[in-house]
C-alpha cells in the first residue's frame, strides 16, 4: 500500500506558506476562467467560493492551531484571542476577475499580535508574485504618478495628487495599485472609500518589506485583526514624499 506523503508544518516557513498559498489560489482561479466557460455572472463567485475552500483547508493542514480572518469565510471570532491570524482576501477584485482584466489579485499574509509578520500578493493573471521575504527595496527616481481606480480619483487622492503633481494611472483592484507601489510603477496609492482589514493587510506587509509608507490617512499606524475589521482608509507610498503626502490629505480628509 502507498501511503501519500505527510508534510509537517516545519517544513515551510510562514513567508514561504504565505507565497505558495497566494500562488495557489491564483492557480485555482485562473482554472475557474479556463476557456471562458463561465460568464461573468457566475465568474467572480464561483472564484471566490474556490479559492476560499483551497485556501481554507491549507491552512487547516498546515498551520492548524492558527486563528484565519477571511472575506469569503463566516468572522469566527475566537481569533481576537490569538497571537496568530491569518488575514485572507482570496480574490481581490472580483469585478475585475470576472471582466477578464489582469487587474485582480490573492492577499494571504500572518499578523502576529495585530501586526503582519509574513505577507505574499500574487496577480496571477500578470503572472506576478510579491512577498515580503523577498521583495526588493523601492528606489530609484520618482515616476510622478499615482494609483488610481478604474473610475478615477477619490477625494483625497485627487488632494494629493494635485499638491504632489501627480499623474493618475488607473488600476483595477486594491492589490494591484498597492504593488503598482512596490514595483516602482507609481509613486502613491491613497484610498478613502471604505476598506476591510483582508482588503490592505497583505499588500501592508510586502509594501512594509519594500521600505514604503504605509498609514491611515490621519498617519497612524495601521493594524489588524480588530473586533470591527472595518479598516477604511490607507495610504502606502515612497517616504519621500509620505509627509507632503499625508499633510495633502489633512485638509481635505
Amino acid at each position: 500500500m502507498c501511503l501519500a506523503k505527510t508534510v509537517s508544518r516545519s517544513t515551510h516557513t510562514d513567508a514561504e506558506l504565505a507565497a505558495l498559498i497566494a500562488e495557489g489560489a491564483g492557480q485555482v482561479l485562473l482554472g475557474v476562467g479556463h476557456a471562458g466557460l463561465l460568464d461573468r455572472r457566475l465568474l467572480g463567485d464561483v472564484g471566490d467560493a474556490m479559492a476560499q475552500a483551497w485556501i481554507s483547508q491549507v491552512l487547516r493542514r498546515r498551520r492548524p492551531r492558527d486563528a484565519v480572518l477571511s472575506e469569503e469565510a463566516d468572522d469566527d471570532l475566537t481569533r481576537l484571542g490569538a497571537e496568530r491570524v491569518w488575514i485572507v482576501d482570496p480574490l481581490d477584485g472580483s469585478s475585475e476577475f470576472a471582466m477578464g482584466t489582469t487587474h485582480w489579485a490573492v492577499h494571504v499574509a500572518l499578523t502576529i499580535d495585530g501586526t503582519p509578520a509574513a505577507s505574499a500578493v500574487s496577480l496571477p493573471a500578470q503572472g506576478r508574485l510579491f512577498r515580503s521575504d523577498e521583495v526588493p527595496q523601492v528606489g530609484g527616481e520618482l515616476t510622478g504618478r499615482i494609483a488610481v481606480s478604474r473610475y478615477g480619483h477619490s477625494f483625497p487622492s485627487a488632494a494629493a495628487a494635485d499638491r504632489l503633481g501627480l499623474r493618475a494611472v488607473h488600476i483595477g483592484s486594491a492589490g494591484a495599485k498597492a504593488m503598482a507601489v512596490v514595483s516602482g510603477e507609481v509613486d502613491a496609492y491613497v484610498h478613502a472609500g471604505g476598506q476591510y482589514e483582508w482588503d490592505n493587510c497583505a499588500p501592508a506587509g510586502v509594501a512594509q518589506a519594500a521600505g514604503l509608507h504605509c498609514s491611515r490617512l490621519n498617519g497612524d499606524e495601521l493594524a489588524y485583526n480588530n473586533p470591527q475589521p472595518y479598516l477604511p482608509d490607507f495610504v502606502i507610498c515612497r517616504k519621500e514624499i509620505a509627509d507632503d503626502l499625508l499633510d495633502a490629505v489633512a485638509h481635505r480628509w
